[in-house]
């Protein structure tokens, strides 16, 4: 592991929001920095899609997927 300097401010948030979130503050800045990374390469995704794209991410490393059934489900235009 690499060590790496942080501001205290950046530390201070990530063990507030860390604790909400049942994450170590370690967790909660590469979570940061991982949504970040991904909005910064894919700017037309919305942080909303970014989030469900890694949850089904670990859906699927799970196995813990769902058959998609387009006739059961309605888009709104």
């Amino acid at each position: 592991m690499a060590a790496v300097k942080l501001s205290e401010s950046i530390v201070s948030e990530a063990k507030i929001i860390s604790k909400a979130l049942n994450r170590s503050v370690a967790g909660q800045i590469e979570h940061w920095a991982k949504i970040g990374r991904l909005a910064e390469e894919n700017p037309d995704l919305t942080y909303e899609f970014i989030q469900n794209l890694l949850i089904a991410q670990q859906e699927a490393k799970l196995r813990k997927l769902e058959v998609y059934d387009a006739t059961t489900h309605s888009v709104g235009l």
